[in-house]
């Protein structure tokens, strides 16, 4: 049966998501940091961590941004193929539910609305807006504001077959290291693994909206993420890249069939705080 769905439901619920995320850290990101924090070996890497954390709780207290880059709003919606929207459409009321929640939350407006002009929208739009459909009746809402002081350090590298999964670990570890300090670590690494140029892009923004504490459900990938967090962390960047053992908390990798001749390695790097609200309507 077809569900009817209010596109005002959209925009009320992006308007509260981007408020929420961009003052509040989400339950897998806090549990990651407290044990970083706990575990960290050098004295300078602690002391860094110790200020995020308390960064943290005066931004949830205070209702004050956890950063002063809150972002670009990138949402994702996974789309029930029973549902059908009403009452507009939906990219307007996508782009209403980000006016409002960057107005309203007296949120930084960071969004130039032609790359070369540059002239600020002064509302944080457009979005960056992903849709998928899947089975059901639902639909599942993702806002991730993505600051780009680590946007700038993201990279795609389209690799040959004989470069294989060695090719893959070395792509990443070139990203995050030339990145270093740049991306605001502990970082985490948001991995795309096949498909095409696109597409390896876009799933690795989407893994940085997984929750750090769950691995793929593919074997070898599961494994490769725990290697290349291991090698990550033994680069010795560390917190805030001031040196230590916790340069990123987590490396999520999704990974899609590709062309026989490509093996396209997408790098989307986020900072500390891997800003991400999600529900469902």
């Amino acid at each position: 049966m077809v569900r009817d769905i209010d596109v005002k439901l959209l925009t009320d619920n992006i308007k509260e998501m981007c408020i929420e995320a961009t003052h509040y850290l989400s339950p897998d990101m806090c549990a990651a940091l407290k044990v970083a924090t706990e575990t960290e070996e050098s004295p300078l890497g602690k002391q860094v961590l110790d200020s995020l954390s308390e960064n943290l709780e005066l931004a949830g207290k205070e209702m004050i941004p956890i950063c002063q880059d809150t972002g670009m709003a990138v949402v994702f919606l996974e789309i029930g193929q029973d549902v059908h929207f009403v009452g507009g459409n939906v990219m307007d009321a996508v782009n209403e539910g980000v006016r409002r929640g960057y107005v309203d939350g007296y949120l930084r407006k960071s969004v130039v609305g032609d790359p070369i002009i540059r002239e600020n929208t002064k509302d944080n739009t457009p979005a960056i807006l992903h849709t998928e459909i899947v089975p059901g009746d639902k639909v599942k809402i993702t806002v991730s504001p993505k600051g780009f002081g680590s946007e700038n350090k993201s990279r795609v590298f389209m690799l040959t077959p004989a470069d294989g999964i060695e090719g893959v670990k070395q792509a990443i570890l070139t990203a995050v290291k030339d990145a270093g300090p740049n991306a605001c670590p502990p970082m985490v690494v948001g991995v795309g693994v096949g498909g095409t140029f696109e597409k390896c892009a876009y799933m690795a923004k989407k893994a940085l909206t997984r929750d750090i504490d769950k691995h793929s459900e593919i074997p070898y990938v599961a494994e490769l993420e725990k290697e290349m967090l291991e090698k990550i962390n033994n680069t010795g960047i560390g917190p805030g890249g001031l040196g230590g053992r916790t340069t990123a908390l987590a490396v999520n990798i999704n990974t899609y069939a590709t062309h026989i001749a490509g093996l396209p390695v997408a790098i989307n790097i986020c900072c500390h705080v891997n800003r991400h609200a999600v529900r469902e309507i």
